[in-house]
């Protein structure tokens, strides 16, 4: 099993959902998260100058069996891609152990 951390323009969220639904993963959780990226300079609207050090991003955690690590990726690579500075990251770590709480399952069952 393994964990996937996205973090995504708020933007595209509507994007990825579609595609990780089109893709089998109909379960995730996500936060409302604020980073600091590359972008330095601020932005000018109607003459007042807004900073962009603070970047909106959308967080996204995802917990998947084996077959599904790389569906999972290509799925939030492609939908998630605008071309710009500030498309987000993709974080993969190993999970040692999952459980439903409600059957005590165990394993990738727990995670159907």
């Amino acid at each position: 099993m393994k964990k996937i951390e996205a973090i995504i323009r708020k933007s595209k969220f509507s994007d990825v959902k579609k595609a990780l639904h089109d893709v089998e993963v109909n379960f995730f959780s996500y936060w409302d998260v604020t980073g600091i990226g590359n972008e330095k300079e601020g932005h000018t609207y109607r003459g007042i100058t807004y900073s962009t050090a603070d970047i909106p991003r959308r967080r996204l955690s995802i917990i998947v069996s084996e077959p599904f690590v790389e569906r999972t990726i290509k799925a939030i690579l492609e939908s998630a891609f605008t071309g710009e500075v500030g498309d987000g990251k993709i974080f993969v770590l190993p999970i040692e152990e999952a459980y439903r709480i409600r059957t005590k399952e165990k394993g990738k069952t727990s995670l159907n």
